[in-house]
């Protein structure tokens, strides 16, 4: 039996979900703090669903995560959970609730994300899922790898025939 593997540029070239996002911003560099920590967490909820599935979730996240506002979800108490958890615009895992708030903390610790991520810039894929695992919560090879990929500091986000390949190449 033999598999055809249809690669992330020919799926989303039609696709009314996965297009914006694939053409717009998968595997662009990103430098923006909240955009980074909104990035982890929407990696974090996909985990055990389908991108798609987050992608429609998205402006419910943005507003339940209080705009993706670093220091305000590390300001979020019992009470905050609750609420995220009674949001059913969002995934009610109590789990990848409490990583978004934990992490948001991790990262307020850190000074600046986007910093601390060019830091380690050069690291493989298995010394970043290291790190990530040493530094935050809910981030296992998977989620890192893709975290890592959709913010352009793992290759193979997009085939090298895509025009959002060049695209970003001449970004670096």
């Amino acid at each position: 039996m033999y598999f055809v593997t249809v690669s992330n540029c020919d799926f989303a070239h039609d696709h009314p979900v996965h297009r914006p996002y694939h053409d717009n911003e998968y595997g662009f560099p990103l430098r923006n703090d909240n955009a980074l920590f909104e990035r982890l967490v929407l990696e974090i909820n996909q985990a055990g669903l389908s991108w798609e599935t987050i992608l429609k979730k998205r402006d419910a996240f943005r507003e339940a995560y209080a705009g993706f506002d670093i220091a305000r979800v590390a300001r979020f108490t019992g009470r905050g959970r609750q609420r995220l958890m009674h949001n059913a615009g969002i995934i009610r895992n109590r789990l990848k609730i409490d990583a978004a708030i934990e992490n948001a903390k991790r990262i307020l610790a850190l000074g600046t994300f986007s910093e601390w991520l060019e830091t380690h810039r050069r690291l493989s894929k298995d010394e970043w899922v290291k790190l990530f695992r040493q530094t935050f919560v809910f981030t296992g090879g998977e989620i890192t790898g893709s975290f890592l990929m959709s913010i352009g500091l793992l290759p193979g986000a997009h085939e090298k025939s895509c025009p959002v390949y060049r695209k970003i190449a001449k970004l670096r």
